[in-house]
């Protein structure tokens, strides 16, 4: 594998983000990387990116102090980035379809491609949107598209009498459908105008439901 698979295989397994809504155009778009030292080992089929890592790969962002791609005898490949000190490991990748994006940050990040499985260590935090989800400890499994949220490392939950706590904004969807509109009343003794045709129901809208107009019958 050269130099450019790599780079291009390490963006796919660390885009973090899952089939479900990752931007699709962001597997044709070119793999940009920046760090201040890179290190390859064919042997041990491992590759490390170290010192301020930044790659972009389309809308795909992610940054790190430190990324590490290994690959096993199958060929599936693992990807861990994590940060320093204070400073998180972070993704942040446009929604397909929607105006949104996806972010995320922990001071841990691991991909599993064979499993098809993120999770995210310490101090961890996904956002989609609007929608946030915090907690010490954040796994998402993409092939059977399932989230898990601890208050305590690596899946457990936080000691009793413990400040942690899985914190959580969703935002509600709005579902109210639009009433179709009154049609005006004339004035008594005038002559009702012919009616319109109905307009065409548009395509499908985000968040609501459109009903078809209601035609006003000539009395």
């Amino acid at each position: 594998m050269n130099a450019i698979s790599r780079l291009a295989a390490l963006a796919g397994i660390l885009s973090c983000t899952g089939p479900a809504w990752a931007e699709k155009a962001d597997a044709e778009k070119p793999v940009n990387l920046e760090a201040d030292r890179v290190s390859v080992d064919d042997v041990k089929k491992l590759q490390i990116f170290e010192g301020n890592v930044q790659l972009v790969k389309g809308t795909l962002i992610i940054r790190a102090e430190r990324i590490v791609v290994s690959q096993d005898d199958d060929g599936y490949q693992r990807g861990v980035a994590t940060g320093s000190g204070s400073a998180l490991a972070r993704f942040r990748q446009k929604r397909e379809g929607v105006d949104e994006y996806v972010e995320g940050e922990a001071e841990r990040i691991e991909h599993d491609a064979r499993n098809e499985k993120t999770e995210f260590f310490m101090r961890a935090r996904v956002k989609s949107g609007q929608d946030e989800v915090r907690g010490q400890y954040i796994s998402y499994d993409a092939r059977n598209e399932q989230y898990v949220v601890t208050s305590g490392p690596d899946g457990t939950r936080a000691r009793p009498g413990s400040n942690e706590r899985v914190r959580a904004v969703i935002q509600p969807k709005n579902k109210k459908e639009d009433a179709p509109a009154t049609p005006p009343k004339g004035k008594p003794g005038s002559t009702s105008a012919a009616p319109r045709p109905a307009a065409p129901v548009p395509a499908l809208k985000s968040a609501q439901d459109i009903a078809n107009p209601r035609e006003e019958t000539p009395k």
